[in-house]
């Protein structure tokens, strides 16, 4: 019997929502990373491989991954406003929508970005 590590497992969620994600100039993919300990967002134009506005929780302050979370939320939402952007599409990359993901994501929704 074949193990499948949890790394592969992510990869393979994450192939099958790259299939039917795609970003637009109009309605950009907001893309989501988490590592151990950070997060980093991109807001993404796959029609012409140009990042619009990225942002990560290296130098933002909180208390706990979940707070740092919805700071990078908020601060994504705005630096999209500044690009010209109201709607994207989320992609999670892979992750559950739990924890610092569904924060980051209902930060941004808080702040003006639609999904």
């Amino acid at each position: 019997m074949n193990k499948v590590s949890k790394k592969q497992q992510r990869t393979q969620r994450h192939n099958r929502i790259r299939a039917r994600i795609i970003g637009t100039k109009e309605r950009p993919r907001l893309c989501v990373f988490r590592s151990n300990r950070f997060l980093y967002g991109q807001l993404i134009d796959d029609e012409n491989g140009v990042t619009l506005a990225a942002i990560d929780t290296k130098k933002i302050t909180g208390a706990t991954p979940r707070e740092r979370a919805a700071k990078a939320g908020a601060a994504i939402a705005e630096a999209g406003k500044k690009a010209g952007v109201e709607k994207v599409v989320f992609d999670r990359g892979g992750f559950l929508f739990i924890g610092a993901i569904k924060e980051f994501a209902d930060s941004a929704r808080s702040a003006g970005l639609q999904f």
